[in-house]
Order: C-alpha cells, then structure tokens, then sequence
C-alpha cells in the first residue's frame, strides 16, 4: 500500500496543502516547528483515528477554524481509493471513501501505518496503559471488529465500576447483586475475548521484535516479551509482580474465561471495598525484557529507543504478513537524529524493503542517502522548492 497524494485543509498549521508521495522513501525536511510531524500525524489519524501527541481530536483542527479535513489516496494492488476524514469541534467527525459516507470508525478497514516517533519512548519508560494502547491499536489494524469489542468492554466496565461504587456508598442489595452477576458474565466474555487476542498478538511480536532489536543495534541483546494478565496475578495491587501472572503463550479464550470469572470470585469483597474492578485487561501489562531485565527500569536511554522502534518494526511485519492489501505505510518521525551513524545505516537497511516509507528530518543530512529518494521540503505550513 502507498500513499500517492495527501490533502489538508485546517489541519493543525496548514490552511491547505497537497502534496504527491511516491513509492519507496519519501523525507520531509524542514526546521522544528515547521509542520512537518503534522503530515504524518495526519496519516497517523487515517490508520488508528487518533494522534500520538494529543489525546482530544479538536486540537488537531487549526486556531480559528470549525473543522479540519484530511484527504488521502492510497492505491494498492491495482486500485485506488480516496479515503478522507472531517475533524468537528461542535459535532461528530465524519468520514468519506470514494465519496461515499461511512461510519468513521471503518476507516481503520481502508489504510494501514505504522508511525515511530519520538512519544513512543514511553512504550518502554511509561505507564502501563500506553502498551495497552499501543497493542490494542495493532489489534484493530490487524481486525477491524476489535475495536466493537474493545468499545463495548470499556462499557461495560464503566457500567460495573458505577454498580460497586453505588455498593460500596450504600451497601450491597439484593437487586444489586444480581445485576452484578449479569455484568461480570458479559465483562468476562468480553474480556476474554481481548487478552486471547492480545496474548496472540504478543506472540507473533516477540520473535520480530527481537530481530528488530538485534538488526537496529547490531548485537543480540536478547529483547523479549510477556503478557502480564491481571486475572491470574495473586495480588489486586496495581504492581502485579507475581510470576503467577506472566505469560509467554497464547491463553485460548476459555482459560481466560475461567480465570476471569476466579479472579472476579477472588476479589468480590476487594472491588466492593474499592468501588472498581480489580482484573481484567484494563489492568494487564505488556512486559518488556532486555538481557534478562525488565526494560522499564534498567535499558539506559539508547537501549530504550532502540527498544521502542523494534516494537513498531516488529508491528510493521507482522501486518504486512496478513494484509491482502501489501505492506503498511512505514512513518519514522524524527528517528534518525536520536541514532549514531552505524545504527542509522541499519536502520536504513531494515527499513529499505517496504512498499512505502515517510519520515521526518530537523536536519537532511541526518538520513541516510538511500533513504532520500524523494525529498519534500516544509517551511511554516507549506511546501517550499527553494533550499
């Protein structure tokens, strides 16, 4: 898949733009500040309907404007289609393909990317709900009907958590407790429908990723990956450090099923005290190793990067094996000037073999000269031709 043209209009500091991409490498140079992060972040959207830099839709629509359009063509295995989204501050977004009105949440069906930036650090350093993020967005791409059932899990879950908190103010009823019941089966067949798929997912990344890591440094550093699922961890504290909860295989939707339906058992009297539900995927971790360590707290800053971008390499891969529609687009946002030169050139070559790669530069010459085949230059919002 590639991305033949791109169109904003009120998109974060463009007024209007459009500019071709071709197949192969596309970089986007321009001084801090000049709009080229915005490009990508436009891409980004189209893929996964949200931005890596802001969590609210209306701060991507420029100052003074209602709305803001992105306008994408993307062709692939001999067709062309012109996928486009309208971001509202009073009203619900909207989406077009071909000019046909579709429910924006489809839009995901229609383009796939896969964007490295700067904020992905934290996938390694951060808290446990950005790796949560970062692989129930890969689920999405890889099944579009993921995000239904991730949408209604979230649900449900609030649902429940404002039935314990009522509990927990007033003393559980007897009404209370039934309705208890009907929401921890539909939380349990829900939930264990997620961490199946995550558990899955988990398990097709670990091998690329550690190929990823090892082409990006040079080194076999032993990176490595687990699912650390709350609903088998012998603790209800937010630090589930038991081995009990660490998984390296898949868990069939059964197992999880029956270990949800324990852990709510286990932990009845807890989520009344509480008033919140303490197991279940809103509370698992993905478990980063390097060397045998946890990542989190031992990788230093350059093993941390090199960490974060094998996971979206590995992400990369794992899509462009299943996708009938060809490789993802490849978008590294000023990658290269956290890299020294050797890493760079292997960055280059682990890279050099997608359909379509877009990245972003303070400074031209921090890329590799294989990776500049089509230059695009930015300057305040536009694209410029002088140097």
């Amino acid at each position: 898949m590639i991305v033949t043209q791109l169109s904003l209009t009120d998109f974060r500091n463009y007024t209007s733009l459009d500019v071709e991409l071709h197949p192969g490498s596309n970089l986007f140079v321009g001084s801090n500040g000049q709009g080229k992060t915005n490009l990508v972040e436009a891409l980004g959207y189209l893929s996964t309907l949200g931005s890596h830099r802001v969590s609210v839709d209306h701060a991507m629509i420029r100052q003074g404007q209602e709305s803001a359009i992105i306008r994408a063509r993307l062709a692939f295995g001999g067709r062309e289609i012109l996928a486009e989204v309208q971001l509202n501050r009073a009203s619900a977004n909207r989406a077009q393909v071909n000019r046909s009105v579709i429910k924006t949440r489809e839009l995901p069906r229609y383009f796939s990317s896969v964007l490295f930036a700067p904020e992905d650090l934290a996938l390694v350093r951060g808290e446990p709900s950005g790796r949560r993020k970062f692989l129930d967005e890969l689920l999405v791409l890889r099944t579009p009907r993921m995000s239904s059932v991730i949408a209604d899990y979230e649900r449900v879950l609030r649902q429940r958590n404002t039935l314990l908190k009522s509990a927990r103010a007033s003393g559980l009823k007897q009404t209370q407790l039934g309705t208890l019941e009907i929401w921890d089966e539909r939380l349990v067949a829900l939930g264990s429908e997620i961490i199946h798929a995550r558990t899955s997912l988990v398990a097709e990344l670990a091998p690329e990723v550690s190929r990823a890591y090892n082409a990006i440094v040079g080194a076999d550093h032993a990176a490595t990956l687990a699912t650390q699922l709350s609903i088998f961890a012998t603790s209800a504290d937010d630090d589930l450090a038991d081995d009990a909860a660490v998984r390296t295989a898949v868990v069939p939707v059964e197992a999880a099923a029956d270990g949800f339906r324990a852990a709510l058992a286990r932990l009845r009297r807890a989520e009344l005290d509480r008033g919140i539900t303490l197991a279940g995927p809103h509370r698992d971790d993905l478990l980063l190793g390097l060397n045998g360590l946890a990542a989190r707290g031992y990788a230093s800053h350059g093993e941390s990067w090199s960490f974060a971008l094998a996971l979206k390499l590995a992400s990369a891969a794992v899509l462009r094996r299943e996708s009938s529609a060809g490789d993802p687009v490849l978008i590294l946002d000023d990658v290269f000037a956290e890299l020294d030169e050797s890493r760079r050139s292997r960055l280059a070559e682990a890279v050099g073999d997608f359909e379509q790669v877009l990245i972003t530069a303070a400074v031209f010459d921090d890329v590799p000269e294989s990776l500049a085949a089509h230059v695009v230059r930015i300057r305040a919002g536009a694209v410029v031709t002088d140097e």
